[in-house]
């Protein structure tokens, strides 16, 4: 029988009989603690307790209905002295939720036997209930399905925020199901009822995004015919998603701590405080703690954002979901477009679970509904996947350098190159780099790499190379002299 780690509380009220029970079930791996009165005992602190009918008083039937309510999750096994009365009340206490009962004297074999079933259907019960919860998230998050732990814990952190109304900052790459989350998170709170407001901040210039988020009044500037309500007052008793929030100009983050802070407002060219009562979910694919120590974002903005931190992991860190969300987007397009679904083959799927993804999900996606548009056979197979899909150029991407070329010139084609070719975002080439972003911004400094996309200047072969889209990235060199050798990041 395999050890248990659950707590077990023996409540008999001879000292005897306790010392067996807890002797026979410590042997088998479990802490037993002890008790000679149920007054007091924390019956919810324990997965089971071994009870002595004795110790009920008369009315037990309701005691032991009481126990049930105050500890739900916790088991109970009765004991009882033989006698045709004992038993009777033994088997009724069952239907009172009571898991079994045994007859004294006890069986020294018998009863651990009993003690593994009950603690075992209380991991079921556990399990399934987690389960449910889990299931019942992923169809509020939509797209964002899967089995790996990174994706579960986001699950059971979004599901922890919801029932409150703290603030929350999602974090991770575009593309990986933000606006979701936020969404989920809204469903599952006190405030379904009301509005889910979003605003991508990134997306509007400071006069604007100051206008879209507070309102205006009638001739604040010219075209503002009438008064128009913020998205602030939109979401009121709501939940307010601002994506992007990392693009905030610094006039802005000081008019939206206020709000945060005092929950009222003015519009634009208006006298009169607006009070809101407002639920904060922000978002950003940014590093908001580097932008902190850059001065780009206000530090008490930062914390005021993140009371609740959420970071949603890249599809490239969780792979193992990847045939999971391959088979939803599937169904999805057949049921949308009134077809039979597809299929991928082994080989077609082996692709896909190799490829980067640098848009995540929402690459993914729109992946999957391209093949099903495309693709008149019933199986997708590898010959039908974009070409930078398949193995030899998608996973295999390389720089070649030069036999002799200095580290520091190495250093600075495998940065220029991988802005270049896989992206010109700092957070996510650091990650790929596998260096820090402050690390990355002193070296493009130092380089002088221009903050848009750049050509490679300088002769050789880097200047029509690749990189390949992984923090393991190697360049592949070779060994004859006056050709290349390999240089792995982690020498850089």
């Amino acid at each position: 029988m395999p050890e248990l780690s659950e707590r077990v509380l023996v409540l008999d009220s001879v000292g005897a009989e306790r010392q067996n029970i807890a002797g026979w079930l410590t042997h088998r791996g479990l802490s037993v603690d002890m008790a000679e009165r149920i007054q007091g005992a924390e019956l919810s602190r324990y997965g089971l307790v071994v009870l002595d009918m004795d110790l009920l008083d008369s009315d037990w039937s309701r005691q032991l209905s009481g126990f049930k309510r105050s500890a739900p999750e916790t088991e109970v096994i009765l004991t009882t002295q033989a006698g045709e009365g004992s038993v009777e009340a033994a088997v009724s206490a069952i239907r009172e939720g009571a898991f079994d009962y045994l007859v004294k004297p006890l069986d020294p074999n018998r009863l651990p036997v009993l003690v593994h079933k009950a603690l075992e259907r209380r991991r079921l019960s556990e399990e399934n209930r987690a389960l449910r919860q889990r299931l019942s998230l992923t169809d509020e998050y939509g797209n964002v399905v899967g089995k790996s732990r990174s994706i579960t814990e986001v699950y059971e952190i979004a599901g922890q925020v919801a029932s409150t109304s703290a603030t929350a900052l999602l974090t991770g790459e575009s593309g990986t199901g933000k606006e979701l989350v936020a969404k989920a998170i809204h469903k599952r709170s006190q405030r379904r009822k009301r509005p889910f407001v979003s605003l991508n901040c990134g997306a509007l210039p400071e006069a604007l995004l100051e206008s879209e988020l507070f309102g205006f009044e009638r001739g604040a500037f010219t075209g503002a015919i009438d008064s128009t309500p913020g998205k602030f007052e939109l979401a009121d008793h709501g939940t307010l998603f601002l994506d992007e929030v990392g693009e905030m100009s610094p006039k802005t983050q000081v008019e939206f701590l206020r709000v945060l802070q005092e929950r009222e407002f003015r519009r634009v060219g208006g006298d009169k405080l607006i009070h809101v009562d407002v639920r904060i979910i922000a978002a950003t694919n940014k590093d908001l703690l580097e932008e902190v120590r850059a001065e780009r974002f206000r530090q008490d903005l930062y914390y005021r954002l993140a009371v609740v931190p959420i970071h949603l992991p890249s599809l490239r860190e969780r792979r193992e979901d990847i045939p999971l969300l391959v088979d939803s987007f599937l169904k999805e397009f057949a049921q949308s477009s009134g077809r039979a679904a597809k299929r991928l083959s082994r080989e077609a799927l082996e692709a896909l679970s190799r490829y980067h993804w640098p848009g995540n999900i929402r690459e993914l996606r729109n992946v999957i509904e391209r093949l099903t548009v495309t693709v008149d056979a019933s199986t997708i197979r590898v010959e039908h996947l974009p070409d930078e899909l398949t193995a030899g150029k998608s996973a295999t991407r390389q720089i070649f350098i030069r036999l002799g070329t200095p580290l520091r010139k190495v250093e600075e084609i495998v940065i220029r190159r991988t802005l270049e070719e896989l992206t010109d975002h700092r957070q996510k080439a650091a990650s790929i780099l596998g260096i820090s972003p402050r690390a990355l911004h002193y070296k493009i400094a130092r380089y002088g790499v221009p903050r848009k996309r750049s050509q490679i200047t300088g002769n050789g072969p880097e200047s029509s190379s690749s990189v390949e889209p992984t923090a393991t990235s190697k360049v592949i060199p070779r060994d004859e002299p006056g050709t290349y050798r390999r240089v792995d990041h982690d020498e850089l």
